[in-house]
């Protein structure tokens, strides 16, 4: 393992890689109960056991590529967004069969491949500026903190948008024994985590996630929080250890070919190429700042080959039976345990096999154990603010539009359409133009029609 992942020469050993993967999956173990659920009977329309079953081997074979092509700790699985496109527009609103859009997630991975073996999106990757990459990477901090918000029902929706969560309100209502109690335990889980870190215990964020669960589990073993599946509250005890995966053949190859060539195929298709592609760069870019890997020009070693285990990913992933694959923002959680190698990625893969005879174990997981890991993990990609040149204003204006828009408009792509749009015109108002790519131009413009047609 040393030789193959050059371990040493990162700065890494075996047992901090592996915690790293163990921690990375449990952050992102959720997608194996939320894409199911998204994809079948009540979203899409497909077999809900087939695409758990294509979801956690798309995972590991995406994630393994990752390791083997690429040598970086960065774990694939489907894509949240894109998974929500797939069912709710293109199957919902659209009003096509969920054949089509497996069809239209096949030929974008096609595509994928294509430009990932030309270079095309290395060289984007290269395009954005140093200034935008570091915004990327906090944006993203602050992007996955709200998720975590969200999850742990600290931040609730409100007549404001979003608001804190009302203890007081929890009581009168009679619902404090199951959603309060979740609220507290993920407060909890964060003060357990931080100390954990600020006492630079080894395996900080994977302790914290299992110690909130544990006591969730305690909670609900004393009558504090109350099972009610039909109010979002499941029982944090598996309902068994093993079980059968459940066969792919209903969802297998079952595409449907017919619609190609069609105008409204052509703009399925390019939605999932954009929110592909730039949530692809944005996470590459956040994660790969986050660990230092990029060189003295801001570029990172291998992304050609980080970029076409992705590709290969989402086309695997659709001829199995599931929606797009794509790198997850979870994987800084991982890095921020030390994980430097592929060897991550290999270990968050073998869980995601693992996860095929334990589902009853790892669909247990509760949001509000992971949530403090994700809002953790926001904290340390967040420390990069400091980095922009906050006094060159040509710079950090761009950079502030960037990190604001990706946890307000609730999109990593969005964020880097606004800082590059906003990056290029304001260089070109104030005679900076030469600071612009022929590339950022071309950027720019289609990020501009793709706000007017879409």
């Amino acid at each position: 393992m040393e030789h193959f992942f050059k371990l040493k020469e990162h700065g890494t050993d075996v047992r901090t890689e592996i915690i790293a993967g163990v921690t990375t999956f449990m952050t992102m173990a959720y997608i194996l109960a939320v894409n199911p659920a998204m994809l079948g009977p009540d979203g899409a329309g497909m077999d809900s056991g087939a695409v758990f079953t294509a979801t956690a081997l798309a995972s590991a074979v995406a994630s393994f590529l990752m390791a083997f092509l690429a040598n970086l700790p960065f774990v694939l699985s489907a894509g949240m967004g894109l998974n929500a496109y797939f069912a709710y527009t293109v199957c919902g609103s659209m009003g096509y069969s969920w054949e089509v859009a497996l069809t239209a997630v096949f030929v974008e991975g096609i595509i994928f491949i294509l430009l990932s073996l030309t270079r095309v999106r290395e060289a984007l990757f290269n395009a954005i500026p140093g200034t935008l990459k570091i915004a990327v990477a906090v944006g993203i901090g602050l992007f996955i903190t709200f998720i975590g918000l969200q999850n742990a029902h600290i931040v609730v929706a409100s007549s404001t948008l979003v608001s804190l969560f009302s203890f007081r309100g929890a009581v009168k209502a009679g619902t404090f024994s199951s959603e309060g109690i979740t609220v507290l335990l993920a407060l909890i889980g964060i003060i357990i985590t931080s100390v954990l870190l600020i006492k630079r215990v080894k395996g900080n964020i994977l302790i914290g996630i299992l110690a909130t669960w544990g006591l969730g589990m305690i909670c609900q073993a004393a009558g504090l929080y109350v099972p009610n599946p039909e109010a979002g509250f499941y029982s944090l005890f598996p309902s068994a250890i093993i079980s059968m995966p459940a066969s792919v053949a209903p969802t297998f190859m079952k595409m449907d070919f017919s619609i190609v060539g069609t105008l409204n195929f052509a703009v399925v298709i390019f939605a999932f190429l954009f929110v592909d592609m730039f949530d692809t760069l944005g996470t590459l870019i956040g994660c790969a700042s986050k660990a230092d890997m990029l060189d003295e020009n801001g570029r990172l070693p291998k992304i050609r080959s980080a970029l076409f285990a992705d590709a290969v990913g989402t086309t695997l992933g659709a001829a199995l039976g599931t929606s797009t694959i794509t790198t997850f923002v979870e994987s800084s959680s991982g890095i921020a345990e030390g994980g430097r190698t592929g060897l991550t990625s290999i270990t968050a893969g073998i869980l995601f096999l693992v996860a095929l005879f334990l589902s009853p174990v790892f669909l247990a997981i509760p949001a509000f154990a992971t949530a403090p890991a994700l809002i953790v993990v926001g904290f340390l990609m967040m420390q990069q603010v400091i980095k922009i040149q906050w006094e060159n204003l040509a710079e950090a204006i761009p950079a502030f539009i960037a990190i604001a828009a990706m946890p307000f408009m609730y999109s990593i792509s969005e964020g880097i359409s606004m800082g590059v749009i906003s990056y290029v015109l304001i260089h070109l108002l104030t005679g900076k133009a030469k600071d612009n790519t022929p590339l950022m131009y071309v950027l720019t413009v289609l990020f501009i029609l793709k706000y007017i047609f879409l």
